[in-house]
């Protein structure tokens, strides 16, 4: 049955991609995607921002989103620090797209906390645009 009470909210997304995902052995894309995970979860910006409930986490399989409700400062902040972190400690390339836009919470197959809407979309059309490094 669908939801016929959404909730339009304006999200700040960060969408993350590894680089040549698909061109990496299987045991090369699980380090990545888990190693991606430690920088993420290590910044300053995602621990206040889940530690204050205002943080949606949504893996995309070779990358994520992260969806932010309070400022749109919020994604910026992140994805300068985990570039900073993946600098120091990494060889993993990313490409990040950063957007404020409308979204709807939802919940997916697996009844886990997802988001649908135009805000996301934009963001995974604005990382498109970059490559390495951006």
């Amino acid at each position: 049955m669908p939801q016929t009470d959404l909730q339009l909210e304006i999200a700040h997304l960060l969408l993350i991609d590894i680089v040549g995902y698909s061109k990496l052995l299987v045991n090369e894309q699980i380090e990545s995607v888990q190693e991606l995970g430690r920088i993420v979860r290590s910044t300053e910006c995602f621990r206040n921002a889940e530690e204050n409930g205002k943080l949606i986490r949504v893996p995309t399989g070779d990358g994520m989103a992260l969806l932010f409700f309070r400022s749109p400062e919020e994604p910026v902040r992140c994805a300068l620090e985990i570039s900073h972190q993946l600098r120091e400690n990494s060889n993993i390339r990313l490409r990040m797209g950063i957007h404020s836009g409308p979204v709807n919470q939802v919940r997916d197959v697996n009844d886990t906390l997802n988001v649908a809407g135009t805000g996301i979309n934009v963001a995974q059309r604005i990382m498109d645009c970059g490559d390495a490094g951006h």
